[in-house]
C-alpha cells in the first residue's frame, strides 16, 4: 500500500493511505500533490502538507467565515487574503454581501482546485459578486484603499517570508481597511502544539484591533484535530446572544454543515488550560510569532503567500 507522510512534525505526524494518484507536479511556488484517500476521498497537499480533503474541508471554511459575518451581522464587503481553493469564498457568498474580493498568490492552486475539487468553490470563483487577484496579500493590503468590513487572513502559518502576514505592519495596513466595526479572522494553527506562539498572536492582535479572541473548530486533518482561529475588532462582540445570531444567520441562502448558532457561541468556550494561557497573553509582551518548520496548510514561503486550508 502506497502512503503519504506529512511533513510537518519530525517526531509525530499523519499517515494517509493513497488511492489513486490524481496530480503531481510543481507550481511556479511549490510542489502539489492530488491524491485519493479512502476515507477522506480527494487530498491535496502543498509541499507536504495537507491542505484541503473532500471530507472535512467544510468545517474550516465554515468557521473561518460565518463566524466573523455572523458576528458583525451587516457585511457588505469582505476581503479574503488567500483562499485559493474557493471554499472560503463560496461560505463569504452564501451571505448577502455586495462584494467578495480574493488575493491569491499562486494561480495554479486555484486552477487546481477547479480541476480537482470544483465542489468546494461549488461556482463561487465565477458569481459576479467576486473579484480574484492575483498576486501579494501583503502589499495588496498595503497599496488599496479600498474598505471592508471583514478581512479573513486564509493563508500561510507564520514561517519565512509568511511571517508578514503575522506582522504588526500588516495587522495595522488591515485595521486601515477596515469600516469602523470591521472584523479580521485569522487561521492561527494548532493550539495543543503552538501554545506560546498563539499566546503572543493573540496580544498582538489585541493591541492593534482593541479586541481579540480565539476559537477552535475539530478539523480532523488538522494537526490532529483541533485548529485555532483567532477573531479581532474594536470590541469584543464576537460571540453574541443565540437569538442575535440566529437572527443574522437566518439571511444565509445555503445550508452548513457544521456552522450554526449554537456551534459558534461554543467555539469560544475554553478549557482551562487555554483560558489561563489567552490570560497570560493580554499582560505578556507581544513578541514575534514563529512557527514550525514545515507549515500546516499553508502556501510556501513566498514573497506574499496566497493559499490556505
Amino acid at each position: 500500500m502506497n502512503t503519504f507522510r506529512e511533513a510537518l512534525y519530525e517526531d509525530h505526524g499523519q499517515t494517509l493511505a493513497i488511492g489513486e494518484v490524481l496530480y503531481r507536479g510543481r507550481t511556479e511556488h511549490q510542489d502539489a500533490f492530488v491524491f485519493t484517500n479512502p476515507t477522506f476521498g480527494k487530498v491535496l497537499t502543498l509541499d507536504g502538507v495537507v491542505q484541503l480533503t473532500g471530507r472535512d474541508n467544510h468545517i474550516y471554511h465554515e468557521m473561518i467565515v460565518h463566524v466573523p459575518l455572523t458576528a458583525h451581522g451587516a457585511a457588505r464587503d469582505v476581503l479574503i487574503i488567500g483562499g485559493g481553493d474557493g471554499g472560503t469564498l463560496r461560505e463569504v457568498l452564501k451571505h448577502p454581501v455586495a462584494g467578495a474580493c480574493l488575493v491569491e498568490l499562486d494561480p495554479q492552486v486555484v486552477e487546481l482546485s477547479r480541476r480537482f475539487f470544483p465542489e468546494v468553490s461549488n461556482g463561487a470563483f465565477d458569481d459576479p459578486r467576486a473579484a480574484i487577484v492575483f498576486g501579494d496579500g501583503a502589499a495588496f493590503v498595503a497599496r488599496t484603499d479600498k474598505r471592508f468590513d471583514v478581512i479573513i487572513v486564509d493563508s500561510t502559518d507564520p514561517i519565512g517570508p509568511g511571517e508578514v502576514l503575522f506582522s504588526d505592519r500588516f495587522y495595522a495596513d488591515c485595521r486601515r481597511l477596515l469600516r469602523p466595526r470591521g472584523l479580521i479572522a485569522v487561521q492561527s494553527g494548532a493550539p495543543f502544539y503552538r501554545a506560546a506562539q498563539l499566546q503572543r498572536m493573540l496580544a498582538r492582535l489585541q493591541a492593534c484591533f482593541g479586541a481579540a479572541r480565539a476559537y477552535l473548530a475539530p478539523v480532523p486533518t488538522y494537526a490532529h484535530g483541533l485548529l485555532a482561529l483567532m477573531i479581532a475588532g474594536p470590541r469584543d462582540n464576537f460571540a453574541p446572544a443565540r437569538p442575535v445570531l440566529r437572527r443574522r444567520f437566518a439571511k444565509v441562502s445555503a445550508a452548513t454543515r457544521y456552522y450554526t448558532p449554537e456551534v459558534h457561541r461554543a467555539a469560544f468556550v475554553m478549557g482551562p488550560r487555554f483560558e489561563e494561557e489567552a490570560r497570560e497573553s493580554v499582560a505578556g509582551a507581544a513578541g514575534p510569532v514563529t512557527a514550525p518548520a514545515a507549515a500546516q496548510h499553508s502556501e510556501p514561503a513566498a514573497p506574499a503567500p496566497g493559499t490556505a486550508r
